[in-house]
């Protein structure tokens, strides 16, 4: 249960002293308890760019995350950690969940904030398998933090949190001038536009590798489908792209969501320079007072250049058997998956189309109830991976991926996302995306195999995908 403290101040950031006095209380309780504090502090202010704030205010070598939300009425940016812990082997998800509810028995809430969706959230990155295959793997199994810094922008306002361990030694003065100034520093960002010092040289001079023949690829998956070993194979390709200069992630994202405004915009930075970053059109699950949602989405054909030909297109989608068989299987997958938790579920039997600028496909959306006692991390552990990221069966799926794909998928086609303090949550697949390393970038794209499928046909979607995300490097 959360701690409220006594003073209930208002905006306690904007004010020095009214903030000395609840980090002084926080230390009190630490010291009766014996036990360290999470101050966690919020105040509302006028509309700002969480963005803006993360690529000015962030330094390099600490751990950020940002999420912004497709109906672009939601944005998130996390700056450095509270408190973090990172994850290895089959349990991470339940260690996170255990985790997160640990550190919610030592908050101390200054001023819960009167925007529904401005609570202090606990941020994480699933990596697609629970061991790394690689021995330089940039990010671990799991990791989950509670950022020191969350900026969030909503429709018409934004907030400022700030979340602050506090000890029985803890210099309370000191602290509170450095948070002070830190507040400071963040309200005199410029928001209205973005700087970057260099801009990267164009296409021309980039250096791009493919890291396997991804149609050979497809040939043998599709005669292990032929042998009935497996009814569907989602095949991941990697590109390697290396330029003369830095990649730069800021400039990167906000290409990707001025290029892509009707997807999920990501980014998850280690604080060691590397940094994941993508436009995902698939939402793993998101619970907001209880209710989950989740998406079938498995599919997909390019958009047309007219009005008619996209037109024909969709329609010719809708009536593929093959690619309404693949979207099927996602839907199956979901609905025996939450079925075991006795949950109902409500959708259509019919699929819909979710049009990106380019490329649509067969969409789902699946809602049911969650139960108090039910954690968000419970259902993103059975879900994940679904059959439109790996497969069916999902076990033998998961082997050949591992035995086909030269490299490691790491955070792609992974949960990413948060779990708020009241157990809402939302979590992306972290699909159309790629790994920033200073001036090498891999970027990655799949594509679901099944009966029927045509390699070149695949090899021309996953280019659609790339090249999508080639426009936001540059």
């Amino acid at each position: 249960m959360l701690c409220q403290s006594p003073f209930t101040p208002l905006d306690s950031l904007q004010d020095c002293n009214k903030l000395y006095q609840f980090l002084d209380f926080c230390k009190q309780q630490s010291i009766a308890e014996q036990h360290e504090k999470i101050a966690s502090i919020s105040s509302t202010i006028e509309s700002i760019d969480p963005l803006a704030v993360l690529w000015q205010f962030g330094k390099p070598q600490q751990r950020h995350f940002y999420f912004e939300n497709r109906d672009q009425e939601r944005a998130i940016a996390a700056i450095g950690e509270a408190r973090s812990i990172q994850i290895e082997g089959t349990r991470r998800f339940e260690t996170a969940q255990e985790f997160i509810q640990r550190c919610l028995k030592h908050f101390v809430i200054s001023d819960a904030s009167n925007l529904p969706w401005a609570q202090p959230c606990f941020f994480s990155s699933f990596t697609f398998f629970d061991q790394s295959t690689a021995s330089n793997s940039y990010f671990p199994s799991a990791i989950v933090f509670l950022p020191q810094w969350q900026i969030v922008q909503g429709s018409d306002r934004s907030a400022i949190l700030l979340h602050q361990v506090i000890e029985a030694d803890t210099n309370i003065e000191l602290l509170t001038e450095k948070i002070w100034r830190d507040f400071q520093s963040i309200q005199q960002i410029s928001y209205s536009f973005f700087h970057f010092s260099t801009q990267l040289p164009t296409l021309l001079n980039w250096e791009i590798v493919d890291t396997h023949d991804f149609q050979s690829t497809v040939v043998a998956a599709l005669k292990s489908i032929q042998q009935q070993q497996l009814n569907k194979l989602v095949l991941a390709h990697a590109i390697d792209v290396v330029s003369p200069l830095p990649f730069q992630w800021g400039h990167s994202l906000h290409n990707l969501r001025q290029l892509h405004p009707d997807c999920y915009v990501f980014s998850v930075g280690n604080g060691h320079g590397q940094s994941f970053v993508g436009a995902s059109p698939e939402r793993l699950l998101s619970v907001c007072d209880r209710t989950l949602i989740t998406d079938a989405l498995a599919g997909s054909a390019p958009r047309g250049r007219t009005l008619a030909e996209d037109t024909e297109l969709a329609q010719r989608l809708l009536n593929n058997d093959k690619e309404r068989r693949e979207h099927q299987v996602v839907v199956d997958f979901i609905h025996q998956t939450l079925a075991q938790f006795g949950l109902k579920l409500r959708f259509t039997h019919v699929p819909d189309l979710l049009q990106l600028s380019n490329i649509q496909h067969l969409h789902t959306p699946i809602q049911t109830v969650l139960p108090v006692g039910l954690h968000p991390l419970e259902i993103l552990a059975a879900l994940h991976p679904t059959p439109a990221v790996a497969g069916l069966p999902r076990e033998i799926a998961c082997e050949q991926i591992q035995q086909y794909e030269q490299f490691e998928r790491s955070l792609y086609a992974a949960p990413i996302g948060w779990v708020d303090a009241q157990n809402n949550a939302e979590f992306v697949v972290g699909i159309r995306s790629a790994l920033l390393d200073g001036n090498r970038a891999r970027l990655y794209a799949g594509a679901g195999i099944v009966s029927g499928s045509d390699p070149e046909r695949e090899f021309a979607e996953v280019r659609l995908k790339l090249q999508a995300l080639l426009r936001a490097l540059v």
